[in-house]
């Protein structure tokens, strides 16, 4: 964890991004309970979760891919995470539905294949940025260099996402 805190530190400045001493700790490695981080994981950094707003840097490693999930419906008063992933540096190629991609440039982790199925491809490259409205299956995977992607969102209520893969846990669990 420190490793990935450490290179996500450096990364974010290289970028022109700049976070404090404090920030760096709080770097989140999600490897999503498949302990397969280098794969199937992200790291997150959220600067402010309130009950109106979010907003959070994603840090990905190489070809490094987040499993298909959605936000779905909590009550009468929340439809929802809505959320705007704008590239800040790589590539993202990010799958929601809609018509499928004839030739999709991301491939999800062979084992895990059978768990991804929507296909429409947008493809972000630095300054461009999309909206995921909520309840919409999506799935992401960095580029070859990797990507930092800057999300906005309404609240994130990560316990209540639902993911394709029976076996993603979002929270990860250390075992000493």
């Amino acid at each position: 964890m420190q490793e990935f805190q450490d290179y996500s530190f450096d990364l974010l400045a290289q970028q022109g991004i700049v976070i404090s001493r404090q920030e760096k700790g709080q770097i989140e490695v999600a490897d999503f309970g498949l302990n397969q981080f280098e794969t199937t994981g992200l790291g997150l950094l959220v600067y402010v979760n309130t009950p109106r707003v979010c907003a959070k840097e994603l840090i990905m490693l190489p070809m490094q891919t987040c499993p298909e999930h959605r936000h779905p419906r909590i009550d009468a008063s929340n439809p929802g995470k809505e959320e705007t992933f704008r590239c800040r540096w790589g590539k993202v190629f990010l799958y929601v539905s809609g018509e499928r991609t004839e030739s999709p440039q991301a491939a999800p982790p062979k084992d895990r294949e059978q768990y991804y199925t929507v296909w429409h491809e947008i493809e972000l490259n630095p300054g461009e940025q999309y909206t995921i409205m909520p309840n919409v299956k999506h799935w992401f995977q960095a580029g070859p260099q990797g990507a930092i992607v800057t999300e906005f969102s309404t609240t994130s209520l990560d316990q209540y996402d639902v993911f394709t893969d029976p076996d993603i846990s979002r929270f990860t669990t250390i075992i000493d």
